[in-house]
């Protein structure tokens, strides 16, 4: 193994806004935090819940006149032309294709 490349690794402490202190092992001497398991919502039960379903309909009472939405048309697009003949050859030339292979008997 190499000398003096690896860091010192050393007790360490970490220390949490809220006063907590803990003991571990680093290579940093003091570890300053902002929140820890000690004070954290979510490890201590005292997290909220978000109501979204109620903030969604809040929403939409406070914009239900402003909301525009384009309606879309009903009516089937028209097909064009080239589309039209193009697929009457397809079906003319798979008709062909079908008399051919009856008259040869397959």
């Amino acid at each position: 193994m190499k000398k003096d490349i690896h860091p010192n690794y050393q007790p360490s402490t970490i220390d949490c806004a809220c006063g907590n202190s803990i003991r571990t092992r680093s290579v940093m001497p003091r570890i300053q935090v902002d929140v820890c398991s000690a004070c954290h919502p979510f490890f201590t039960g005292k997290q909220k819940l978000m109501d979204t379903a109620g903030r969604i309909d809040r929403f939409k009472k406070k914009f239900q006149d402003k909301i525009v939405g384009a309606k879309k048309s009903t009516k089937a697009a028209p097909v064009s032309a080239l589309r039209a003949k193009a697929a009457d050859m397809r079906k003319a030339n798979l008709q062909a294709l079908r008399d051919k292979v009856k008259a040869e008997g397959k």
